[in-house]
């Protein structure tokens, strides 16, 4: 409930506001709050106000639901608001706990006292959406604090300590408890100072000394260039500080406005908008019951103690839930063990962690070797070799001995979990967590809900993955899910275009310039090739890929299976990362095409990554349509956590409606018109012809 309490303590008046869960300054609260601002000074009993939050927190900023909708235009906007506040005859004191972040923080930057909680955090994340501080942040903040300090908090876009500014003019008092108290306090003593004709004080009154202005500006400039090249706001942030310094408080004003609204359209904003929404829309499950209560969850087994299997553990064990980790050979065990260990000491080393979590976490381990061992727990993953014999082996045995009601869980990326449900005969305790490599480090992780999985352990499953930090998307059933069934697309259009005369250095070095982390063959480099070749030997076998990846396959068969071995589609030198070209690949590259007799052609980079993303795009779409997917914005989260695509882009169906799908249905078309091309693939999927002929966008709207 949005409300504003307006309540007297003598001569002080406290205004209380909420807007659960955070305080977001929408239009109601913005109107509440300036009614109750211009009540107080036409009170005759009150001498000044205390602001503050009635929640436990100040603000979070403003409601970004508003952006581009007709209530961000409705009046009062925070711009306004902050005005208002700024030019009041009476002394006002921000009185802050628990956050004042982006809007929040610019509410209290115009108020002419700030006090704070010692336990309270300060930010301006803006930067984070793409955008600026839009409501006088980027003139208030550098006038209280100085400039260098108030580029960094807008460039970092983190909350930080409110200590960290204690003895800047940013705060009168920082207070470690009785916080209405100690604002109220200031507000009398200011109220006092102004009937002694002092003048309230200001920020936009404040100078900034800065003696080289150009230069910092400058450094400041050029190390955003460097660290974040594809993000305009960084580059606004500073125009908009330096231009009100050299010109004046107003001016600025005026050119911040100006440059928020700019930003606000540019398709960095939008997209890094739409990734933010992508984000909480994921925890959402369609058809789940709203009183669906979560299984409790003391005690986890992880079997395999391999890369993967280690990797969950760590998850579990950074969360502070014991794990019982289990391997029949105690050799890989120890080397399991040994591998959490070293991770952990890596931490230790780079300040990260210190001996006491080290060693608190390690208590929480506890190696094992038979399956007795785990009976008790109430969720086991299973992280063992990718193949479905070992898999039924592992579940059978897990349904005999694991106690009823615990949660049984699959680490595959591809198989059938429907399937491996199946061997146990309680297939509604069975769910899918598709964990990415490295797993203690990839915050994405796919749910996947099988046919018969129960709501609560769907439930159980999403509340874990908040529990260990991880962003969870949900997915059904089908070969691959969501990442892999569509990397498989991915992956064969970069192969089909090395056939045709591109080389894997060009096809990485395209995709990355597009902003990808890296291209598909450096990419399999770092997984291991040998995941892929086992998955499409699988494939060949059912018969569901019946061309052959041939130069694929012959790199595997050469042991070449990534940075693992020293070589796979790169050369890799010892303790050296770098991805160096192969004459070897290039000697398969060239006996394949030969053998095949195609004629070769040139490629540009922008055939390169269209025929990449829109391979994404297309299978994405069909995904979509099966109802593998619960919602767009999921499939964009997926490939945004999980393997790398530009967040400054959005995802890939984002980016493909930003190109307007009636553009993406052409060039797929041309694409299947190609010497040798997959001509039905290229068919695109049935939705994006529907939402083309219809202008329309995957989300409903109009495109």
């Amino acid at each position: 409930m949005i409300k504003v309490d307006y309540l007297t303590r003598g001569r002080v008046a406290v205004v209380a506001f909420q807007s659960p869960p955070v305080n977001s300054l929408g239009f109601t609260l913005r109107q509440g709050l300036l009614a109750a601002l211009e009540r107080a000074e036409q009170d005759t009993a009150i001498d000044s106000v205390v602001l503050m939050g009635s929640n436990t927190t100040f603000s979070a900023g403003a409601d970004i639901r508003e952006f581009g909708s007709a209530e961000m235009l409705r009046g009062p906007s925070l711009a306004t608001l902050n005005t208002c506040l700024e030019g009041m005859s009476k002394p006002v004191v921000a009185a802050i706990e628990g956050m004042a972040l982006g809007g929040g923080l610019e509410l209290a930057l115009s108020c002419h006292h700030r006090v704070a909680l010692a336990s309270a955090k300060i930010g301006l994340p803006e930067v984070k959406l793409g955008l600026l501080p839009g409501a006088g942040g980027t003139q208030r903040l550098p006038r209280l604090i100085g400039i260098e300090a108030a580029i960094n908090v807008m460039l970092a876009g983190e909350p930080l300590a409110v200590g960290l500014f204690a003895k800047s003019s940013l705060f009168d008092q920082v207070v470690e408890a009785d916080l209405l108290a100690a604002a109220s306090s200031v507000a009398e003593a200011s109220a006092a100072a102004v009937k002694s004709g002092k003048p309230l004080p200001q920020a936009r009154d404040l100078k900034v000394r800065e003696p080289d202005l150009q230069a910092l500006c400058q450094f400041a400039r050029n190390t955003a260039k460097t660290a974040l090249k594809e993000y305009p706001a960084p580059l606004a942030i500073i125009d908009a500080v330096q231009f009100g310094v050299e010109k004046s408080f107003d001016a600025g004003l005026l050119e911040e406005r100006r440059l928020f609204e700019q930003l606000m359209n540019s398709p960095v904003s939008k997209a890094l908008r739409h990734v933010f929404f992508a984000e909480r829309a994921a925890s959402r499950i369609d058809g789940l019951p709203a009183d669906t209560k979560p299984r409790e969850i003391r005690q986890v087994a992880v079997i395999g103690a391999g890369t993967m299997g280690t990797g969950i553990t760590i998850n579990f064990l950074n969360a502070g839930i014991s794990v019982r980790l289990l391997e029949v050979g105690k050799e890989v065990l120890d080397r399991g063990v040994a591998r959490i260990r070293e991770v952990y000491e890596g931490q230790l080393k780079k300040g990260k962690l210190d001996a006491a979590k080290l060693a608190a976490r390690m208590d929480l381990l506890q190696p094992v070797l038979e399956y007795p061992a785990i009976a008790d727990v109430d969720l086991v993953i299973e992280a063992v070799f990718e193949e479905m014999s070992v898999k039924e082996k592992v579940f059978r045995t897990l349904d005999a001995t694991i106690k009823r009601g615990a949660i049984l869980a699959t680490n595959t990326s591809t198989l059938d979990v429907d399937q491996i449900a199946a061997f146990t005969a309680r297939p509604q305790d069975v769910i899918g967590l598709h964990f990415f490599s490295p797993a203690n480090v990839m915050r994405l992780l796919e749910v996947v809900r099988g046919a018969k999985t129960a709501p609560d352990v769907l439930a159980t499953a999403m509340m874990l993955a908040k529990k260990i930090k991880k962003t969870a998307v949900v997915s059904g059933v089908c070969d691959g899910f969501i990442g892999n069934r569509m990397i498989h697309r991915y992956s064969a259009q970069a192969m089909q275009m090395v056939d045709e005369g591109a080389s894997p250095e060009q096809v990485d070095r395209a995709v990355e310039k597009f902003g990808f982390a890296m291209g598909p063959f450096r990419m399999g480099d770092l997984a291991g090739n040998d995941i892929g070749w086992l998955i499409r030997k699988r494939k060949y076998a059912e018969g569901s890929l019946v061309e052959r990846q041939v130069i694929a396959d012959k790199i595997c068969e050469l042991g070449r299976f990534g940075q693992k071995t020293g070589a796979g589609w790169y050369d890799y030198k010892k303790g050296d990362r770098t991805a160096y070209p192969s004459p070897v690949v290039a000697g398969v590259i060239d006996e394949a095409r030969k053998a095949a007799g195609r004629p070769l052609r040139k490629l540009d980079d922008r055939e390169i990554v269209d025929r990449l993303v829109y391979a994404l795009v297309n299978e994405g779409a069909r995904i979509l349509e099966e109802k593998i997917a619960q919602r767009t914005s999921d499939i964009d989260v997926v490939y945004l956590m999980g393997y790398g695509f530009p967040v400054w882009r959005g995802g890939p169906i984002h980016y493909a409606e930003s190109q307007t799908l009636y553009e993406v249905a052409r060039r797929m078309r041309a694409f299947a018109a190609l010497p040798g091309a997959d001509a039905e693939f290229w068919q695109p999927a049935a939705l994006i012809d529907k939402l083309a002929a219809e202008v329309r966008s995957f989300n409903g709207g109009a495109a």
